[in-house]
């Protein structure tokens, strides 16, 4: 998941957990069961960890460049020559 898409995961989870929370709590208020309010909260958390968690391809359309892997060999020797001037 790139950073683009983790600010839009971020921001559809929101979107969502408050649209189910102010929907849960006017129902809620209208049947007067808060338990109600809650089970509609919980059906929008696991909406949002569904669509949010997964890295959906979505989610990685700008992928990082990373920097090429280097050869082992030369952090060995560094390492070394660095160990011998400290004698």
């Amino acid at each position: 998941m790139d950073f683009e898409g983790q600010a839009t995961a971020e921001k559809l989870s929101r979107i969502i957990i408050t649209l189910f929370g102010v929907v849960g709590l006017v129902w809620g208020y209208i049947i007067q069961q808060f338990s109600q309010t809650v089970y509609i909260l919980g059906a929008g958390f696991v909406l949002a960890a569904l669509l949010t968690i997964p890295p959906w391809p979505m989610y990685r359309r700008k992928p990082l460049n990373w920097q090429p892997v280097r050869d082992g060999t030369e952090s060995t020797n560094k390492e070394s020559t660095k160990k011998g001037k400290k004698k």
